[in-house]
């Protein structure tokens, strides 16, 4: 029953989140998710149908259908998760915090042409974030 009640409470965060960074930058066309239960559930179904956003699926067992989130993954886990000790919940927010913006505001990424992700976004060509 927990795990139920806690599971639940995982698809609405889901949900939530999708919903509050789309109000910020925009509904998109469509999202690809993997077959994850986080992204089969009702509560997800009924936001992308509502919102006229396609969920499109990869299909089970083939993790190179999202590379790119594959990839991203990989680097999240071994230059953050397995990089640090979380001491509290707030210690491990602040900690994933500064390494996203690192990651999005900092790094270039080569698939992009060794530009900063957050130079995409503000579309002004400045070498910081807004």
């Amino acid at each position: 029953m927990a795990f139920t009640r806690r599971f639940g409470v995982l698809l609405r965060n889901v949900v939530a989140t999708l919903e509050r960074v789309c109000r910020e930058h925009s509904y998109p066309q469509s999202i690809r998710v993997d077959q994850g239960s986080e992204f089969i559930s009702r509560d997800l179904n009924l936001w992308a149908y509502q919102k006229d956003v396609v969920l499109d699926f990869s299909r089970p067992g083939k993790p190179t259908d999202n590379a790119f989130i594959g990839s991203f993954n990989s680097k999240f886990r071994a230059e953050c998760l397995n990089a640090h000790w979380f001491l509290t919940l707030y210690d491990a927010r602040q900690k994933m915090e500064h390494w996203r913006r690192d990651y999005n505001e900092v790094r270039p990424h080569s698939a992009i042409g060794t530009k900063v992700p957050i130079l995409l976004m503000n579309g002004s060509g400045a070498s910081h974030p807004p």
